[in-house]
């Protein structure tokens, strides 16, 4: 039986036609061959599940008894509404809306391409940096009179050394090229959830259709200090772009927050044993058009950011064939990447049409041997684009679905210093394995550009202790043209001073910003939002 997911209704309604394919999308074909869910070659440890009482080491543990499944009412979740087709025809799916009051776990699906084999797919993936215990909750399948059961079971693990540990994965095997669904738990927060009505043409027999829900809960107000550049023009989407009128910095506190409990365990620790670790880079065009670069011109430009002395770039959204494009690069030049999920507007969730097509993208590239981190969201909690509730539940969300198509890796989401300290981040310092923030000097009125790499430091300290993390900063920089602010003075020698600054004080985990100018932005009040590229420093 074959799925078909309509992931933009309204979309399909307003068109009268399927959905296009997106950028990278094309190539999936060719990306499916080269990902492979045999963990064989990667020397990842197995945790085991404790199932009963045994003689051995004082480590080992006993697990909590399991009730046996119990059957209940229907859903009260919005997970994607299941229409069965036993024949071809036009059919018509009416509107439905789900309440939710209080934030809901389930049980989803995510799929992913596979070729002929047996396979260890979905699971949690952790890394823990000592031997542990852990309590999580994991999503897998149970056979009760024939029937696969979808489940969410509470599992004590013993990790005994530091390592990377899949827990609960499940085995599957195929006879030939296929997509399989494993489960994985998804969360939602309160709000109403619409599944617009649809009209559709299918083809084929014994199909099932699937309507997603889409949040509609308040928009929140804007905030009040800054405005997010506007979006290029067709045609990329919306870039991740940084947000630079930010509030006055945060002075260091002495006192880490009270109400964050510390993370037993952390992801290592991207970044680089040099004064020098990464640029971001956006396939955008140096026009006022902005549009794609081609696959030679992203070439050209991340060969100059290795001559540069960069180890590693950080990408925002998978939009221009980024994955494609830049990960050839990097993969022929010996770098390394910073993938990440841009969320806007349009939600926070991975509902979000944007935001399904970025998981997918990634899911279809999957090339994780390049990828030191993954960063969900650039300032979605400043710009109000997400709640604390909400980034905590997509970032769950993304961890499930990327885990499942074999990515162990380090995860994040970025933003500046007052988004976490005017919120309560307890539970979304609890799912990250590593903090992160963006740290513009140029934007505090007291700070010259020689000073730059200490107020950078200060900020990132912040959020590190907040959080009692690790910290890199994701952003950080200095315009090469544009007006005073206060003492902070743009300009090309202003530029380098800052830079140069800021390599000093923490440039082993600090990402530049960025690598070329950006004419296809608004100049914003500071006459400077276009002037941020610093290739030129380095002389590239």
């Amino acid at each position: 039986m074959k799925a078909t997911v309509l992931a933009a209704a309204a979309a399909v309604l307003a068109g009268g036609a399927s959905a296009a394919s997106r950028h990278g999308h094309r190539h999936a074909h060719a990306l499916f061959e080269k990902k492979s869910a045999d963990t064989g070659k990667e020397c990842v440890e197995s945790c085991t599940t404790i199932y009963s009482t045994v003689t051995g080491e004082p480590t080992l543990l006993p697990p909590a008894s399991t009730a046996p499944p119990s059957t209940t009412g229907p859903a009260t979740v919005p997970t994607p509404e299941p229409h069965p087709i036993e024949s071809p025809g036009t059919y018509t799916f009416p509107a439905s809306t789900i309440v939710v009051t209080e934030t809901q776990t389930d049980v989803g699906g995510s799929s992913t391409g596979v070729p002929s084999g047996t396979h260890t797919l979905g699971g949690i993936t952790t890394v823990v940096g000592t031997g542990t215990t852990i309590v999580v909750p994991v999503a897998t399948t149970e056979v009760h009179n024939g029937v696969v059961t979808s489940i969410i079971k509470t599992t004590t693990f013993v990790c005994p050394v530091a390592g990377t540990y899949t827990i609960a994965p499940i085995t599957t095997t195929v006879p030939s090229d296929t997509t399989v669904t494993v489960p994985v738990i998804e969360t939602f927060p309160p709000g109403t959830y619409t599944a617009p009505a649809v009209v559709t043409t299918v083809t084929e027999t014994k199909t099932v259709v699937y309507c997603p829900y889409t949040s509609q809960t308040p928009e929140p107000a804007p905030a009040p200090t800054s405005q997010a550049p506007p979006p290029p023009p067709p045609p990329p989407p919306p870039p991740a772009t940084t947000t630079h009128e930010a509030p006055p910095p945060v002075k260091p506190s002495n006192t880490p927050s009270s109400s964050v409990v510390p993370k037993p365990s952390h992801a290592p620790l991207p970044g680089s044993t040099t004064k020098q670790w990464a640029m971001t880079y956006t396939a955008y065009a140096e026009t006022a058009e902005g549009g794609c670069k081609s696959a030679s011109e992203v070439m050209d430009d991340v060969t100059a950011i290795a001559k540069a002395g960069f180890s590693a770039i950080r990408v925002y959204s998978t939009d221009c064939d980024t994955l494609p494009n830049v990960g050839a690069a990097v993969r022929k030049l010996g770098l390394r990447l910073i993938v990440g999920i841009f969320i806007g507007q349009a939600g926070c969730d991975n509902a979000s049409p944007t935001v399904a097509d970025q998981i997918s993208a990634l899911k279809e590239w999957a090339e994780w041997d390049l990828v030191d981190l993954a960063a969900v969201g650039n300032e979605a909690l400043f710009n109000n684009f997400c709640t604390v509730g909400e980034l905590t539940s997509l970032i769950q969300r993304v961890k499930s679905e990327l885990g499942a198509t074999g990515y162990n890796g380090a995860f994040t989401t970025t933003d500046i210093v007052t988004a976490y300290t005017n919120n309560d981040v307890s539970a979304l310092c609890a799912v990250i394995d590593i903090v992160a923030t963006n740290a513009h000097a140029y934007f505090n009125p007291d700070t010259k550009p020689e000073d730059a790499g200490a107020f950078v430091a200060s900020q990132l300290k912040i959020v590190e202790d907040v959080c009692s993390l690790p910290g890199v900063v994701l952003e950080t920089g200095w315009p090469n043209a544009g007006v005073c602010n206060g003492v902070a003075c743009a300009g090309p020698d202003e530029q380098r001073a800052a830079i140069e600054s800021i390599e000093k004080a923490l440039g082993s985990k600090a990402v530049f910003f960025s690598f070329r100018n950006d004419p296809w932005k608004q100049p914003g009040a500071c006459n400077c939002e276009r002037n941020w590229g610093c290739a030129e420093v380095w002389g590239v």
